[in-house]
């Protein structure tokens, strides 16, 4: 990663913990728990940083809420939409569930996900953090 300060992803590093405390902050809010994963793909290299926290409950008695998170990243970032949003047929270890979201940023992007709730609950939670990563990389 370039430790530019005006980097992107640099800047993804330095406020992904802030993201995370603000989609707690919402999720408590809404009385829900669940996980809460902010991701930044660099597109030349094909990696991304991430980092995730639980959020009240990493699991509960059916579900288990990162396996969900994760398998909506993983939509995401073949897509390049929300995930729960394309019409294609999803691929072995997609779901279709809606509660992640992605936007570009220059060339690469940020996707944030929450995984606990309903997929309108969750997708609610994950747009306040994307919302605060766009202000502080745009």
């Amino acid at each position: 990663m370039n430790n530019n300060p005006q980097n992107p992803e640099f800047i993804f590093a330095s406020q992904a913990d802030q993201c995370l405390q603000t989609m707690k902050i919402r999720a408590e809010q809404m009385h829900i728990q669940g996980v809460g994963l902010v991701a930044y793909y660099n597109s030349k290299t094909a990696n991304w940083t991430s980092k995730m926290v639980v959020m009240g409950a990493l699991k509960n008695e059916t579900v288990n809420f990162l396996s969900v998170a994760y398998s909506k990243a993983g939509e995401m970032i073949d897509t390049f939409q929300n995930s729960g949003t394309t019409a294609r047929v999803p691929l072995l270890g997609e779901f279709n569930f809606k509660g992640g979201v992605i936007s570009k940023v220059q060339e690469n992007y940020v996707l944030v996900v929450f995984s606990g709730a309903s997929g309108e609950e969750d997708t609610i939670v994950a747009q306040q953090g994307l919302d605060f990563l766009l202000s502080t990389l745009t």
